[in-house]
């Protein structure tokens, strides 16, 4: 945000001056630490792992105790959940942290280069880089926000406002026990904003709090012509095909322009102000930074947004597979019974994904010919989030973060969905911050999974300067 500037005062002189300095002398004992909580093969999707799963919640209820928070370990039909609390500051705000400290399996270990859960730190283009499996997803990035606590507890003796803490263990698995644990404990986690550490920086330097994140509608619909696949010479033309009126149904669902055709869809959608676009165009870049890297180069959505925009703030809809008839080896002259599609919708905050899945329907449905019929099966549905642009928590760790990285810190959106935003806004009632400080190269999710060592040390100082500024933030 452009009126925001970089702090220009010397480290000593900032509220969280000393807590900064503990971080910077500590820092290869935090390594360490991380170095501890990386062994650990935290792999909540295969059950050969669970007990590694309870592990790694000991060992954060055992970290987050020492450093004086009460800690403990949560039972669910699941892997267990760690909670902390420090409600110390009993006049200041209350943040809760969210994590999780469950990490993607390994396959294909032979293209590691070394053995994934033996963490070390090793020469990269930009600089040392920490690899391990679970380096910046999440493992890294929660330890920047614990080891934020630790340099402020050592260096106040307290923290400068309320804190609890969350972190789950089966994110990577689909998270089926965070909701019901939400709601069971909603009281107990009640707090002023949620904070969420598991995004990125926008490229290597620029700082950003991603503060709208897009819902989602899933469906597929299968359309039933004939009752038997037929020989397309003794049927073909006399008989209907169901591909073809999937086909046409499918590209009838986008405009001219590239909008979605729906009725209705675009109600309570909204753009963004010329400036937030302006900043955006700045920070991300043109089509082709986005696009080239996977070797396209024309935004294909709503003509007059660029492709960041399009992802960020607008609605889409999407063919993720789409199947029907012979797909073997060869050539069979059929014309098939069935044919079947998987569409998605993202969504943007005002769009309500009962409506939009309903229009959906009522749009296939009209133009279902007499002599076919339609199933549709829901995959999920949930609306987006975002976050009050005039928000003080928002601005705060705005500026936090500006003062720390020197550049700007940007408000950014994501095209993505991540479910638990949602769940605490629906079960306690709250607005998340996303802070990340993960690069676009840390291969999440793939071998050779990095955190590159300056996001984990300035991610930690980070953490130190907005818990200082939330804790006054409004008053």
């Amino acid at each position: 945000m452009s009126d925001i500037h970089p702090s220009s005062g010397p480290t000593g002189s900032l509220p969280a001056g000393t807590a900064l300095a503990r971080v910077d002398a500590g820092l290869d004992q935090s390594l360490e630490r991380l170095f501890a909580l990386l062994r650990i093969p935290s792999i909540s999707t295969q059950p050969a792992h669970a007990a590694d799963c309870r592990r790694t919640a000991e060992w954060l209820r055992d970290e987050l105790a020492g450093i004086g928070l009460d800690a403990s370990v949560r039972e669910t039909p699941g892997h267990p959940i760690v909670v902390a609390h420090d409600l110390g500051a009993a006049d200041r705000p209350h943040v809760l942290f969210y994590g999780h400290y469950d990490v993607q399996p390994v396959d294909p270990l032979a293209l590691w280069d070394r053995p994934p859960f033996e963490p070390a730190i090793v020469d990269g283009p930009e600089g040392p880089r920490i690899v391990a499996r679970g380096a910046s997803d999440d493992k890294g990035q929660v330890m920047t926000f614990i080891e934020a606590l630790r340099a402020l507890r050592e260096a106040d003796g307290r923290l400068p406002l309320r804190v609890s803490v969350l972190i789950e263990g089966e994110e990577e698995c689909g998270g089926p026990n965070l909701r019901p644990f939400l709601e069971a404990n909603a009281a107990e986690l009640g707090c002023d904003v949620a904070l969420i550490c598991d995004t990125s920086m926008v490229g290597r330097d620029t700082p950003a709090i991603t503060a709208s994140l897009r819902g989602l509608v899933g469906e597929e619909i299968v359309i039933q012509a004939a009752d038997r696949d037929l020989h397309s010479g003794m049927f073909g033309n006399a008989a209907r095909n169901p591909i073809a009126v999937l086909a046409d149904i499918l590209s009838s669902l986008r405009t001219a322009d590239g909008g979605v055709s729906l009725p209705g869809f675009y109600d309570g959608v909204t753009v963004p102000p010329d400036g937030v676009r302006a900043r955006w165009r700045e920070i991300a870049g043109g089509d082709e930074a986005l696009l080239g890297p996977v070797g396209l180069a024309e935004a294909a959505g709503e003509r007059g947004f660029s492709a960041v925009e399009q992802t960020w703030c607008r609605p889409s809809c999407e063919i993720n597979g789409i199947s029907g008839g012979y797909e073997g080896d060869g050539f069979k002259t059929v014309l098939p019974a069935k044919a079947m599609a998987k569409v998605s919708f993202r969504l943007v905050a005002g769009q309500d994904p009962v409506r939009v899945r309903a229009s959906f329907r009522e749009h296939v449905r009209a133009r279902i010919p007499a002599d076919c019929r339609v199933e549709f099966h829901e995959h999920g549905g949930s609306a987006a989030s975002a976050v009050p642009t005039d928000s003080p928590m928002l601005h705060a760790a705005l500026g936090a973060l500006t003062a720390e990285w020197g550049v700007d810190a940007a408000v950014i959106g994501s095209g993505g969905s991540i479910p638990v935003v949602r769940e605490l806004q629906e079960t306690i009632g709250v607005d998340s911050l996303l802070v990340g400080f993960a690069r676009d190269d840390d291969r999440i999710h793939s071998p050779n999974e990095k955190y590159d060592l300056d996001s984990f040390h300035r991610g930690t100082r980070s953490w130190v300067r907005i818990l200082h500024a939330l804790a006054t933030a409004g008053a």
